[in-house]
This record gives structure tokens, C-alpha cells and sequence, in this order.
């Protein structure tokens, strides 16, 4: 049997080389049977090809007027390479669209990664307590959303993004644990523990529905269990 094209694609095999890499590293340092010190990285928006990995939402998509971007920043003396989530949430509801009656959101995620040779590209966070995200935020009411490979496929896991320094770089943590299972943007139940050891995707939205200009920056996410890895640890939900 030949292999396909598709899965002899560069891409793949540098996914399925990263995983050889990630895990040979595993074995040497013995952080197969201990707890991992070294940070996981998950999404490095100071690599440049990470954000055509990432997709962008809004509420134009049921043909509101919110206005959403995606930028990659390079590097300043005084910053590291990061993105720049920004636009503009609009409340106003379609004309023609009389079915919708809620409006006024925007969001990013990384897209489902390709497949590699040890099968779907998915995230194991499981031997890692924390999240962490270093961010600049202008201090709306952002949320971090998480997507499992869950029975229910449009669960998705949720933890406010307490910035606690607006207009400031910061290390923010936050624990697995304490993300909130929901289903269209409603808490439901029962509230199983998050499926840590298959995560497929990351994010941020915005979902505040305050008409206006927003503004977050993100250089980096990524898996720890280091406390000092953060400037804030908030526990609320």
C-alpha cells in the first residue's frame, strides 16, 4: 500500500517530527514518570507561522456588524512577537435576519491541526496543572476557550481572562480545573472533568456585548506547573 499524497505532505512529516522530538525529549529527561518542569509551548505567536494556524469568528458570520482582526506584530525592543486580536463589537441585529436576536461577539482559535503518524494531531496537557497566556490586554471581559475531543462536540471549556495590569504585558495562570464546561455559550451539567489528555483546540473571545473598539495581544500559550511561570494566578471562574 502506497502512502497517500496528502499524508506525505511537508507538513506532515514535520508535525510527525515535532511529536518524535517532543517525546524522545520525554525519555531523556525522564518527565514520562515525574512532573514536567519545562513549559509545554502550545500556541508561540513569536514563531510567525503560528498564526496561519488560526482562524478568526464573529457575529458577521449570522450577518452582524462586528469587525474582527487577527494580526501578526513583530518584535520591538520593547515587546516580543505577538498577536493582536482587535476590531470593533457591534450589538445592531441583521435587518433581514428576524430569526437572529442576540448579537455583538468575536473570537480566535487555532484551526484543528493535521494529522501526523501517531494519528490526530491532539494536545496531552494532562501531566500540567496550569494554563498560561502571556497577554496585553485593554481590561474588557475576555474568556479563554478550550475544545476537547468531548462526546458533545460543540462543548467548549471556558475561564475569564483576568488581566489585572490593562495595557501591560503579564503572565496570567490558570488553572485546568477550574474551566467551566459549556455548550453555546450556556454553562451545562453535568460538569465533567475537561478531557485534558485530548485537546484540540485554543482560544480567545470576546462576548461581552458592549458596543465599541476592543483590543488584546497574545505572544504565547502554553502547559506548566510552575507557579513562578506567572505574574497572576486567579482561581475564579
Amino acid at each position: 500500500m502506497r502512502p497517500s499524497t496528502r499524508l506525505l505532505a511537508p507538513g506532515f512529516i514535520g508535525r510527525s517530527l515535532d511529536e518524535v522530538k517532543r517525546f524522545a525529549k520525554m525519555v531523556i529527561t525522564h518527565e514520562n514518570i515525574r512532573i514536567p518542569m519545562t513549559p509545554y509551548h502550545l500556541l508561540d505567536f513569536t514563531n510567525p507561522d503560528t498564526i496561519t494556524m488560526c482562524k478568526t469568528m464573529s457575529d458577521r458570520d449570522i450577518g452582524g456588524f462586528s469587525r474582527v482582526a487577527l494580526d501578526q506584530v513583530l518584535a520591538t525592543p520593547s515587546e516580543p512577537a505577538h498577536i493582536r486580536f482587535h476590531g470593533n463589537i457591534s450589538i445592531d441585529l441583521p435587518p433581514d435576519r428576524p430569526q437572529v436576536h442576540r448579537s455583538g461577539y468575536a473570537a480566535w482559535r487555532n484551526r484543528d491541526r493535521g494529522p501526523t503518524i501517531f494519528g490526530k494531531s491532539l494536545w496531552d496537557v494532562s501531566p500540567y496543572l496550569f494554563l498560561a497566556l502571556r497577554v496585553k490586554s485593554d481590561g474588557r471581559k475576555y474568556f479563554v476557550n478550550v475544545q476537547t475531543e468531548s462526546v458533545e462536540y460543540t462543548d467548549i471549556h471556558q475561564h475569564r481572562l483576568y488581566a489585572q495590569r490593562p495595557g501591560e504585558w503579564e503572565t496570567l495562570l490558570i488553572s485546568w480545573a477550574d474551566f467551566v464546561r459549556t455548550n453555546y455559550g450556556q454553562v451545562v451539567e453535568p460538569q465533567n472533568e475537561m478531557l485534558t489528555q485530548r485537546v484540540r483546540t485554543l482560544g480567545i473571545g470576546l462576548t461581552d456585548r458592549v458596543p465599541g473598539p476592543f483590543d488584546l495581544c497574545v505572544s504565547g500559550m502554553w502547559a506548566t506547573n510552575r507557579m513562578e511561570d506567572g505574574d497572576t494566578h486567579r482561581k475564579e471562574s
